[in-house]
């Protein structure tokens, strides 16, 4: 099995503590469409918002150009305007959100390892809060 690298290693000793830069990327990634939509940008590249609602599926147009937002506010992608009638845009990835897909990529190789591991937890942990 693959190591994967220390996630605090170059960081100091105060890591994830309030005042840490390491929580940025916590909280950038926060958003459950925020992370789906770099990784759909990451695989196909510069994307329109109708394409990525299409590639994406089971997201509302609103929640899509809400995470587009936010993630141009956090400089993970670009927007990218055509002077075109009619008016055009698409969407890429910045060299920060480029980035971001090898620790996205490590916490899917995570995922795929553990989640079976952190669902039964979550099972026993509700028998018990169920009193079964």
């Amino acid at each position: 099995m693959e190591k994967l690298p220390d996630p605090a290693a170059g960081l100091p000793d105060l890591a994830y503590t309030a005042d840490c830069r390491a929580r940025v990327a916590f909280e950038v990634m926060a958003n459950r469409w925020d992370s789906v939509v770099v990784f759909t940008l990451g695989a196909t590249g510069p994307m329109r918002p109708r394409a990525l609602l299409a590639r994406i599926g089971g997201i509302a147009p609103k929640v899509l150009n809400e995470a587009l937002r936010r993630l141009e506010r956090n400089g993970l992608v670009e927007r990218r305007p055509y002077a075109e009638a009619p008016p055009r845009v698409d969407y890429a990835l910045t060299e920060a959100g480029t980035a971001l897909l090898t620790p996205m990529r490590a916490m899917g190789a995570w995922a795929a390892r553990y989640a079976d591991d952190v669902l039964d937890a979550q099972d026993r942990y509700a028998g018990r809060a169920d009193g079964t």
